[in-house]
């Protein structure tokens, strides 16, 4: 049997797609077509099912991409090793949120790229939910950190840790208002502040309100910045209030540069995902920088 033949079947049923296959392997969806039905004449089964959005694979295809999938993944590793100098670094691209990428992914992986022969280089790249799995799914990234799961069988994603949000503005604005109205009237006592959100849609405020006051926030954002850490800078000189990471503003708490405006039994949280593309685990760089997070996600509470 085509070995090649074999690998763009693996890579259609983990995309879901021939589209999206075509893409990942440099070819068209022609050509990937044809390839899959030539692999299905010579088996004298059908391996996929075409629908009006991709392929859904038959259970003759799933038993295929189970038994085929690793041993291909293998054959890649070793051929991609066997063209590397042996005195260079292998190198892992890693993909997320600026914010959390630079306080906490980054920091944690430093300790990997030493050259003791296990060590790695590291490219990171930062961007939106959306445009980071894109480029996973794509082969940009190696790794990639996700605040939304993927779907389909192309990635596989991984819960790293939850991130706590917190409603927090500079100390002027709580004796402006008074700690005691905050505490009674909650949502409508902060109507009038002005918010620092990250983008125009205010989706953490949004979240934030939804999930403690059940309700939506009556103004808008007037300083939007894409960036929670310039979100920090400015609620921290007094620009307005702001939902913020716990781990992103604890040093300003602890300061008494900002202060929590309000303190609600459940916190809202968000989670965050590693993913990979299915398979690529079987790579020594990807697993160890993948395990070594997870490890370190541990302590960060």
């Amino acid at each position: 049997m085509d070995l090649a033949l074999l690998r763009t079947f693996v890579t259609v049923h983990r995309a879901g797609s021939f589209t999206r296959a075509a893409a990942l392997l440099g070819l068209s969806q022609p050509a990937v077509t044809s390839q899959i039905r030539t692999l299905e004449r010579q088996l004298g089964k059908p391996l996929f099912l075409r629908q009006a959005r991709g392929v859904t694979p038959t259970t003759i295809g799933d038993e295929l991409a189970h038994k085929a999938a690793p041993h291909l993944d293998a054959l890649v590793e070793i051929a991609e090793s066997g063209l590397d100098d042996d005195s260079s670094l292998r190198t892992l691209h890693l993909a997320g949120p600026p914010e959390f990428t630079a306080e906490r992914a980054l920091p944690a992986l430093t300790e990997l790229t030493g050259d003791d022969g296990q060590g790695f280089a590291l490219r990171a790249s930062f961007g939106t939910a959306e445009e980071t799995l894109e480029g996973l799914a794509a082969g940009h990234h190696d790794l990639a950190i996700s605040t939304a799961r993927p779907r389909g069988a192309l990635l596989t994603a991984t819960p790293l840790c939850d991130e706590e949000h917190v409603l927090v503005a500079a100390p002027r604005w709580v004796e402006r208002i008074g700690a005691e109205e905050l505490r009674l009237k909650g949502a409508p006592a902060l109507e009038d502040l002005p918010l620092v959100e990250v983008h125009e849609s205010l989706p953490l405020v949004s979240h934030y309100w939804a999930s403690v006051f059940d309700s939506r926030p009556a103004a808008s954002g007037t300083i939007v910045v894409p960036d929670l850490r310039a979100v920090l800078a400015c609620a921290v000189a007094g620009a307005g209030l702001a939902v913020l990471p716990r781990y992103l503003c604890a040093p300003a708490l602890a300061q008494g540069t900002i202060v929590t405006l309000h303190d609600p039994a459940v916190p809202p949280l968000r989670t965050y995902f590693l993913v990979v593309r299915t398979g690529t685990l079987a790579m020594p760089h990807v697993a160890r920088a993948h395990e070594w997070l997870l490890r370190a996600a541990a302590s960060w509470g």
